[in-house]
């Protein structure tokens, strides 16, 4: 009976995560493919020389709308992070709220 109540709550401590993961009303799934758009604009932004990753901030929803915020030293780091957000695979649409200071 140790052995079953032990192994109950290791799986219930590993799937806890999970669930408060979805617990605003999206499948996990969803969320985990969000996560996953995210970190691959990002990944992109790290790899551009123009556009700095640390500086601009990526968030996706569900429907794979990309919104970026923070600051660009030019308009061209700018334009260069929405060109770079949209052309991220599962991406439907780019929302600049970019400050170039």
């Amino acid at each position: 009976m140790k052995l079953n109540l032990k192994n109950l709550f290791i799986i219930g401590a590993l799937a806890m995560p999970l669930s408060v993961f979805a617990a605003d009303g999206d499948p996990v799934s969803t969320k985990l493919s969000d996560t996953v758009i995210t970190a691959k604009v990002k990944a992109e932004f790290a790899k551009d020389k123009l556009v700095s990753a640390s500086n601009i901030k990526v968030e996706t929803d569900s429907e794979g709308l990309v919104q970026l915020s923070g600051i660009a030293k030019s308009q061209a780091e700018a334009d260069k992070a929405v060109t770079i957000a949209k052309s991220v695979k599962g991406v439907t649409a780019v929302k600049s709220d970019v400050v170039v200071k």
